[in-house]
């Protein structure tokens, strides 16, 4: 038997303002609150547990950080 699964579209698109927090990927990592833009919406968005689905974000400090989707925000103002 198959399960039907929902597919949802990533909530933020290219060039979105969002805040967040940081993925940390390594231990000794603290994650860190981060407002900046969107550059990078992980790839297979429909496929992929959107637990687990990444957005990458550029600072103002030209800096990119990598954050789950779920941990983001857009942006007010």
């Amino acid at each position: 038997m198959t399960m039907a699964t929902r597919s949802r579209r990533c909530p933020y698109a290219v060039g979105d303002t969002v805040t967040g927090t940081t993925y940390a990927e390594n231990r000794g990592e603290v994650p860190q609150q981060f407002t900046g833009k969107v550059v990078q919406i992980g790839s297979g968005w429909a496929g992929v547990d959107a637990d687990q689905a990444y957005l990458w974000a550029r600072l103002a400090t030209g800096r990119e950080v990598k954050a789950l989707i779920k941990d983001c925000a857009r942006a007010a103002g």
